[in-house]
C-alpha cells in the first residue's frame, strides 16, 4: 500500500471515529435531558433528590452538548468534559443509594450507567484523537 493510500485510510478511520464520538456525546446529552425531566415525572422523590436530578441532569445535558457542538465544528473531543460527565454519571448511579428517590430508583441507576459508560468511552477514545494518533492505536 502506498503512503497516500495509507494516509487516506487513516483519515477516513479517524473521521468515522470522531463522528461516532460526536453522536455518542449527543446521545449522552439527551440522557442528561431525561434526568432533568425525570424530576418532574416522578412525584415521590425527596426534595434533595429532586434538586439533584435537576442540577446533575442540566449539567450532563450542557457539558455533553458542548462536546457535541465542539465536534460538530471539526474540533477534537474535549477529554476533560467527557471525564467530568462520566463522573456525574457515576454520581447518578450512587444517588438512589444515598437519597430517597422513590419511583425514580431504576431510572437514575440506568441513566447513570449509560452516562458513565458512554462518557468514559468518549474520554478514552477522545484522548487518541487529541494527540493525533490514528484510530485504534495507543
Amino acid at each position: 500500500m502506498s503512503e497516500t493510500e495509507t494516509r487516506e485510510q487513516t483519515t477516513r478511520t479517524t473521521d468515522t471515529g470522531e463522528s461516532n464520538l460526536r453522536w455518542l456525546s449527543g446521545f449522552v446529552s439527551l440522557v442528561g435531558a431525561w434526568i432533568f425531566i425525570s424530576a418532574f415525572i416522578y412525584p415521590t422523590m425527596s426534595v434533595a433528590s429532586y434538586w439533584n436530578n435537576l442540577i446533575i441532569g442540566a449539567a450532563i445535558f450542557l457539558v455533553a452538548g458542548y462536546n457535541y457542538y465542539r465536534m460538530s465544528k471539526g474540533l477534537s473531543a474535549s477529554v476533560g468534559s467527557s471525564s467530568f460527565v462520566a463522573l456525574l454519571g457515576l454520581w447518578m448511579i450512587l444517588v438512589p443509594f444515598v437519597m430517597a428517590v422513590g419511583e425514580a430508583f431504576w431510572s437514575d441507576v440506568i441513566s447513570g450507567v449509560i452516562v458513565a459508560v458512554i462518557a468514559g468511552y468518549n474520554a478514552y477514545a477522545g484522548r487518541g484523537t487529541r494527540t493525533g494518533a490514528t484510530a485504534g492505536t495507543t
